[in-house]
């Protein structure tokens, strides 16, 4: 079974800095598409990063491009995201994903594994 676990989150004031990753067992990591997701509360699941299953391609959504930075380790079985010049309305459950392919993908639909979880909290 495949297992996805999220750590490194936590709190940090506006303008600081986190770096979150996932643990992945099985062989899904070195073949799928990976992906970082966020839910705040009361608002809708959004993608916020990918990476194909070789590492050579990501892609950010627009709220987080230019600050926050994904990357997969496959000797290590990592997949990580290190944020930075965070600001409150970052604040939000982070979730580990990989998606049934070898792309990453910005729909949840497309998922095949999630993790827990890691929560972020950006003070204001």
């Amino acid at each position: 079974q495949v297992q996805l676990v999220e750590s490194g989150g936590g709190l940090v004031q506006a303008g600081g800095s986190l770096s979150l990753s996932c643990a992945a067992s099985g062989r899904t990591f070195s073949t799928n598409g990976m992906d970082w997701f966020r839910q705040a509360p009361g608002k809708e699941r959004e993608f916020i990063a990918g990476i194909n299953w070789s590492g050579t391609s990501t892609s950010y959504a627009d709220s987080v491009k230019g600050r926050f930075t994904i990357s997969r380790d496959h000797a290590k079985g990592t997949l990580s995201l290190q944020m930075n010049s965070l600001k409150p309305e970052d604040t939000a459950v982070y979730y580990c994903a990989a998606s049934y392919g070898n792309s990453a993908t910005m729909n949840s639909q497309n998922i095949q594994y999630w993790g827990k979880g890691t929560l972020v909290t950006v003070s204001s």
